[in-house]
């Protein structure tokens, strides 16, 4: 069965870290670019940083310097380190992998900056 499960999303307030976990299962994540989503309330889904299979990354904007993401392939894991989190980091994040047409989602996991 092929799934990814998202991780590490909580409540955590301004300023703080939070890593979130992307773990697959069924398949074999090395070959697929791997990319986090977010959307918060009454906005829509956005694009906040993907890399590749041979490691090029990419990040929105407004998390620039703030977030990273990485692989583990050994681990078939993504990860996004997320730090110095803002209010308007609020979202549901999940991970995308992708690979020539064949596209897997997680659920997502909740994302709360808040005092």
């Amino acid at each position: 069965q092929v799934q990814l499960v998202e991780s590490g999303g909580g409540l955590v307030q301004p300023g703080g870290s939070l890593r979130l976990s992307c773990a697959a299962s069924g398949f074999t994540l090395s070959s697929y670019t791997m990319s986090w989503y977010r959307q918060a309330p009454g906005k829509e889904r956005e694009l906040v940083a993907s890399i590749t299979a041979g490691g090029r990354t990419n990040y929105a904007d407004s998390v620039k310097v703030r977030f990273t993401i990485s692989r583990d392939n050994a681990r078939n894991t993504a990860y996004l380190q997320m730090n110095s989190l803002k209010p308007e980091d609020t979202a549901v994040y999940c991970c995308k992998a992708w690979w020539y047409g064949v596209e897997y989602w997680g659920k997502g996991t909740l994302v709360t900056v808040s005092s």
